[in-house]
């Protein structure tokens, strides 16, 4: 069949295998360049089949020589249906990897279910305990194991109603968003759904199993912006959800202290995901960011900060550089003054005359295709494809 993006509220309802078989041969391509690191010997990335979770897989194995496991919730093909992007990520990833004699191995399910942490240390057991866990998931639904009621995050500000101006990255149409702000009962499924609970369940059912190894280190991926985004993001229920993910990676640490680990919150920058063409505000941030960083020789992908993170901060020595919050920093590029202040400047000026010259957004809209296996150079996207 010929495979064309199926496109639906800004939502990409489909993926193109051949496309995103390049895009992850491109990024172990990067990782080969850049050479080989210090790192783990084994790690555990939960939710390790597309953005940062793909990217740290792909470092911790062509990067620093480990096995790897995953833990991710995809769906192979159905008759016509493609499979999920990270389906296809995944089995191409581990095709080239075991090519290559690397250990891989994934388990297909819910994460948060005790069935799929169940059948994750089964494989442990016989696989060998690990020295790193990537907790990288981004689900707007979780069941709690343990009540079994079922929890949906959502995005909007806390305590005052929230309007700013975005664009629409599909049509390139400026327009007026507002917010309700969340209630209480919406702000406690957000934490509940993103925050570190679950995060602390895998650790601690790691260690009960002593499938965590002397040393070992643990990573969670967060986002903070600046103060264009903040209503809507860091003072939003997601960003409450967010606290909640660091102050679990600190009772983490002390948990983890007996064996000389640690847990880390990483702020990571803004990247196009599958989901961020729908929040407020945030497509038209990222379209004016992402030209401003390309200008000033910036501009990074999940790849890139993934690579920088490992080489630069998680094993860059014998102490991991960390903010006042004990957080490490990889925004740190995005967070520069000059790149901030540049980014305000073309804020308050973008309108429809000028989009294309002070904004990335054609890029912006490719690399969104990219993600899901489209518009990558070299694919023949007339040809019959087998999903």
């Amino acid at each position: 069949m010929v495979i064309r993006p199926m496109i639906r509220s800004n939502i990409c309802m489909n993926a193109h295998p051949v496309g995103l078989a390049r895009e992850v041969r491109k990024q172990i391509e990067y990782v080969k360049q850049r050479g080989r690191i210090p790192g783990p010997r084994r790690a555990l990335v939960i939710g390790g089949s597309a953005g940062y979770g793909l990217a740290s897989r792909i470092v911790a194995a062509w990067g620093c020589g480990a096995a790897t496991v995953n833990v991710a919730y995809e769906k192979p093909a159905s008759g016509s249906r493609t499979a999920t992007v990270g389906w296809y990520n995944t089995e191409f990833l581990e095709d080239q990897a075991r090519s290559e004699g690397f250990d891989v191995a994934t388990i297909y399910g819910d994460a948060f279910s005790d069935e799929i942490k169940d059948e994750t240390v089964a494989l442990l057991r016989k696989s060998g305990a690990v020295d790193l866990v990537v907790y990288s998931l981004a689900a707007p639904i979780r069941t709690d194991p343990k009540s079994g009621e079922t929890y949906r995050s959502v995005l909007k500000p806390v305590g005052e109603p929230f309007t700013a101006r975005t664009i629409d990255t599909m049509t390139g149409e400026f327009r007026t968003v507002s917010a309700e702000p969340a209630t209480e009962e919406e702000i406690e499924a957000t934490v509940k759904v993103m925050g570190g609970e679950d995060w602390q369940l895998w650790i601690d059912r790691l260690l009960e199993e002593n499938l965590l190894l002397p040393g070992a280190k643990s990573v969670a991926y967060s986002y903070i912006g600046p103060e264009l985004v903040k209503r809507v993001y860091r003072e939003g229920s997601i960003g409450k959800a967010k606290e909640h993910l660091e102050a679990t990676a600190k009772e983490l640490s002390r948990s983890m202290a007996a064996l000389d680990g640690a847990a880390y919150v990483s702020v990571n920058k803004a990247v196009v995901t599958r989901a961020s063409s729908v929040i407020p505000v945030v497509p038209l941030y990222g379209v004016i960011l992402f030209r401003v960083m390309k200008e000033m020789g910036l501009h990074e992908g999940t790849i890139e900060q993934a690579y920088r993170l490992f080489a630069d901060r998680l094993y860059a020595g014998d102490s991991v550089p960390v903010d006042e919050e004990g957080r490490i920093r990889i925004d740190d590029w995005e967070m520069r003054g000059d790149v901030q202040q540049r980014v305000r400047e073309l804020f308050e000026t973008v309108d429809d005359s000028n989009l294309r010259e002070l904004t990335d957004i054609d890029e912006y809209h490719r690399e969104f295709l990219r993600i899901h296996g489209f518009g990558v150079e070299g694919v023949d996207y007339d040809a019959d494809v087998t999903p």
